[in-house]
């Protein structure tokens, strides 16, 4: 892949049309765009090439992050800077972490940092599974040994059929709110609110989404080999301390 070569895949994902690009913008990281219905988000992954000295633990940062100017808002002159990430921004940073986590190799200790911007919202829609979709995408792309792609699906219950990836206002008559990752082969992490429903219900929503989220896998696969980057041939892997 060339510098500026744009390289993207697009495919359905329920009601939504999502597009992954890569090459367009910020180019000096393992960057995607990723256009999921009316969300845009930008994820870069920046992996360091050597472990640091001493290093005993993997220092791994997801840092999710929703701008104002998302949604066409600027903050005035009394607060032109943006505070500290709120609940939302902190809860999303845990759930792209925790699929992500175990996919790297034990003992594996280089720096890795992700980071996904919102870059645009129409307000319809949280923007968490396009970043997780993000962030499999970056890691995917990147020289680092992820035994990925991993993908994210939330699906609702409503009169008594599943729903992939609902809107805001679908969720507001849901009886449920689940999110589940995982790989192509196995669910790696589930979170939900849900009212009284039954274990069939519950396992059966677990297994539709991930099912449903083959698709978005197949599709960061495609994308990595196109790009074709080459996985650190011998990263450095120093003993966990136990």
């Amino acid at each position: 892949m060339t510098m500026f070569n744009t390289i993207k895949r697009e495919f359905q994902y329920g009601d939504q049309q999502v597009v992954i690009e890569t090459g367009r913008i910020a180019r000096q990281a393992n960057s995607v765009l990723v256009h999921m219905g009316g969300v845009t988000v930008l994820v870069a992954a920046v992996v360091k090439s050597e472990a640091k000295e001493g290093q005993n633990f993997f220092p791994l940062t997801v840092n999710y992050q929703e701008k104002m100017y998302a949604a066409g808002k600027i903050p005035g002159a009394y607060g032109k800077r943006e505070g500290r990430a709120s609940e939302f921004e902190t809860l999303t940073s845990r759930l792209i972490d925790r699929p992500i986590r175990p996919l790297f190799p034990e003992g594996y200790v280089n720096e890795i940092q992700i980071t996904a911007t919102v870059v645009s919202s129409d307000k319809t829609q949280h923007a968490d599974i396009a970043a997780m979709i993000g962030a499999s995408a970056a890691l995917a792309i990147s020289d680092a040994p992820f035994n990925g792609p991993i993908a994210g699906a939330r699906v609702g219950f409503i009169d008594g059929e599943y729903v992939l990836n609902p809107t805001l206002e679908q969720l507001e008559t849901s009886d449920l709110d689940l999110v589940v990752a995982g790989t192509k082969s196995a669910v790696l992490m589930v979170e939900s609110e849900a009212a009284e429903l039954s274990e069939d219900q519950m396992l059966g929503a677990v297994l539709y989404g991930h099912e449903q989220q083959q698709i978005v896998i197949d599709n960061i696969v495609a994308l990595a080999e196109e790009v074709g980057t080459q996985k650190q041939n011998s990263p450095r892997l120093l003993p966990m301390l136990s």
